[in-house]
């Protein structure tokens, strides 16, 4: 399953740069939706188990595309807080199913247990393994506030950082990987 997870996150990477090199009026597109669709995009792709790379290219176009790529990474964020809150609830209903002997699992919850928001907003700020902590903060009864809180802030900071990154190098990068 991580092969076919790393296939598809290439191949999602590869078809994004693939339709801007063909078709670069894509980005200058994006800034008709501004901040709210940075918000949007962010909560529809956290709120389920998507791969983060189409969220990212998303954040840097738009980032390369907004006045202020700063206020485009705390839309995002905020959108991001709220999406994780699905999988948060899914582990506070009790309607997730986490195998408990999963390694993952148990070292998430372990550190949760430990480290509480310094761990989700750590968790948060990295790209990947956070629906395991949203499952994980839920199932633990972790406070809702402070978890959305703690998403918001880790996310903020990747989210900042990946918007700047495209406002300082999108088309390097675009131009780069297409030669």
């Amino acid at each position: 399953m991580p092969a076919l997870s790393l296939v598809a996150v290439i191949t999602i990477v590869g078809m994004v740069l693939y339709v801007y090199h063909t078709n670069p009026e894509f980005v200058e597109g994006l800034e008709d939706y501004g901040y709210l669709g940075a918000f949007l995009v962010s909560m529809i792709l956290n709120a389920t188990v998507v791969l983060p790379a189409g969220n990212f290219l998303v954040l840097a176009a738009l980032g390369a595309a907004m006045p202020a790529p700063t206020l485009v990474g705390l839309a995002a964020a905020l959108g991001a807080a709220v999406g994780e809150m699905t999988g948060y609830l899914a582990g506070y209903s009790g309607r997730a199913v986490v195998p408990q002997n999963n390694r993952w699992y148990i070292r998430i919850r372990s550190w949760l247990d430990r480290y509480g928001m310094l761990a989700i907003f750590g968790l948060s700020a990295a790209p990947l393994l956070f629906d395991v902590a949203g499952l994980a903060a839920g199932i633990m009864r972790f406070p809702a506030p402070k978890f959305f809180v703690a998403c918001f802030l880790g996310r903020s900071l990747l989210y900042i950082m990946l918007a700047w990154a495209g406002a300082l190098g999108w088309e390097q990068v675009i131009d780069w990987l297409a030669s």
